[in-house]
C-alpha cells in the first residue's frame, strides 16, 4: 500500500509531456528504403554478371559494390556499375539474366547484396 503523502503529490504534467519528441523531430527521421522495384531491361552495353544502376538509386538504397535482384523468388547477385545514362525509375542488365529466368523489362526488386 502506498502512504497518504504519496496519493496525494500531483504530479506536473510537463514533466510527463517531456519524454515525448515534438512533431518536428519525428517528420525530420526519414527511413530509407531497403529496396525498391524497378524495371530492368537488357541492353548490350551491360557485360556479363553487371548491373548498370542510376546514381540517385545506388545511394538512396546505400548499394555498394553488388546488388541483388529478385523476380518471382529468383535472387540474383550481380556487380554494380553506376552510370548517368540509366534513368532513374529502372537498370540495365546483360541478355543472361534470360536463362536465369529474369526477362527483359521485367519488374524487379533490387537491394544491396549481403556479404
Amino acid at each position: 500500500m502506498s502512504s497518504e503523502g504519496e496519493l496525494g503529490k500531483k504530479r506536473d504534467i510537463k514533466v510527463l509531456l517531456s519524454i515525448i519528441p515534438p512533431a518536428e523531430a519525428l517528420k525530420k527521421q526519414k527511413s530509407t528504403p531497403q529496396e525498391i522495384r524497378v524495371k530492368l531491361k537488357y541492353n548490350p552495353v551491360v557485360k556479363t554478371g553487371s548491373l548498370y544502376v542510376n546514381p540517385e538509386l545506388a545511394k538512396e538504397l546505400s548499394i555498394g559494390d553488388y546488388a541483388e535482384i529478385s523476380v518471382h523468388g529468383r535472387r540474383v547477385k550481380l556487380k554494380v556499375v553506376v552510370s548517368e545514362e540509366v534513368p532513374r525509375g529502372e537498370v540495365w542488365g546483360s541478355a543472361d539474366l534470360k536463362s536465369q529466368g529474369i526477362a527483359d523489362n521485367s519488374i524487379v526488386t533490387i537491394r544491396p547484396a549481403s556479404q
